[in-house]
């Protein structure tokens, strides 16, 4: 017989109700152990969900009635139900959730303490994208310090999901940004994130990567992303990257009106960069980028190729004829382009001699 799925959410609401009615609870200190098992346990891509489920129960702690506050109370395990919550209460890690904005500014100017795990830091900094911009600019203030004081593999499993995410957060301004980007040029933090960036087997893992570049700590693992990541995609991010000499990222996505008169329109992505100083010379990191077996990367070694035909000449002939031999069309239609494109400049260049 299979053992009964886990319902994380009730697992939650259980946890943060007993939380909130220990009487053991002080302002600053680390959750107790349910808590932090049942939120250890969670996935962070729901994050959201598990905010919202946190902020409904610190609500229903504050009931405006007892009628309400004795309903919330015989929802409790036995055991939970049988405590009773003293009238006020000290702030915890969950109140980062809280619907007050004034709570959830004085939590987040009042950590002092390493985040507690991957939850509580991921709630935190997203304070970064909160409706209330005094509490977005005390996440400024707090989150570098936050993470520079916690488990750098707390940080880096947060920073993962964020990274993935933080283009669709509507409030998020450029200051916000620096501060996820500051982050990841934590060395300890750099190092667990590309650890995690390689590892994953599917996923945002390329996303995750070309967000993490807008930092220049994780130039020096480019090599190694080139050739040690599993997914394909986040190789050939690398190989862009080096190829380049440059890391490219989906910096925001804006409006943009195609046609006022029939309110018609569409998304389009504003890309930011920055120059990488560290790449290889274009010869090696072709040869690098063209031995992967995967065809996204070897595609990106072609287009490449096709990019740089005019400045190297002759010298793109090996690379060109090696692209021509390629099993996919796509790629071999490139190959056969640079080709024709040298010897179309080579006649050209014959002809001006005896003109």
């Amino acid at each position: 017989m299979r053992p009964p799925v886990p319902n994380l959410e009730d697992d939650l609401r259980v946890a943060v109700r007993g939380s909130v009615l220990s009487s053991d609870l002080k302002e600053g200190v680390t959750p107790d152990a349910p808590l932090l098992s049942a939120t250890g346990a969670l996935p962070l891509w729901n994050l959201r969900r598990w905010e919202q489920v946190v902020r409904d129960e610190l609500a229903l702690a504050e009931p405006p009635s007892a009628t309400k506050r004795e309903g919330w109370l015989a929802s409790l395990p036995s055991h939970a139900s049988s405590e009773r919550r003293p009238s006020s209460r000290f702030l915890s890690w969950l109140d980062l959730a809280n619907g007050n904005g004034h709570v959830r500014e004085r939590v987040l100017r009042s950590l002092a303490s390493p985040a507690p795990n991957s939850f509580f830091f991921a709630l935190a900094a997203r304070r970064l994208n909160d409706w209330v911009p005094q509490v977005r600019s005390a996440a400024r203030e707090t989150i570098p310090i936050l993470a520079r004081i916690s488990d750098p593999g707390h940080v880096a499993d947060a920073l993962y999901v964020l990274l993935a995410t933080w283009t669709t957060w509507g409030r998020l301004e450029d200051p916000d940004k620096d501060v996820l980007a500051e982050l990841a040029s934590i060395d300890e933090v750099a190092t667990r994130l590309v650890d995690r960036i390689a590892s994953a087997a599917m996923g945002p893992a390329a996303t995750v990567f070309a967000q993490a570049l807008r930092s220049a700590a994780l130039d020096k693992h480019l090599n190694r992303m080139a050739t040690k990541a599993i997914q394909p995609s986040v190789r050939a991010t690398a190989h862009r990257t080096l190829l380049l000499r440059k890391a490219i990222w989906l910096k925001a996505r804006e409006w943009k009106w195609t046609d006022v008169r029939y309110c018609q329109g569409r998304m389009q992505n504003i890309f930011g960069e920055r120059a990488v100083d560290s790449a290889p010379d274009l010869a090696s990191a072709l040869d690098l980028a063209l031995a992967d077996h995967s065809s996204i990367v070897r595609r990106v070694a072609a287009h490449a190729l096709v990019r740089e035909v005019d400045s190297l000449g002759n010298a793109a002939l090996p690379w060109a004829h090696r692209l021509t031999t390629d099993k996919y069309p796509s790629i071999a239609e490139r190959g056969a382009f640079v080709i024709e494109r040298i010897a179309a400049a080579n006649q050209a260049t014959a002809c001006g001699r005896d003109a």
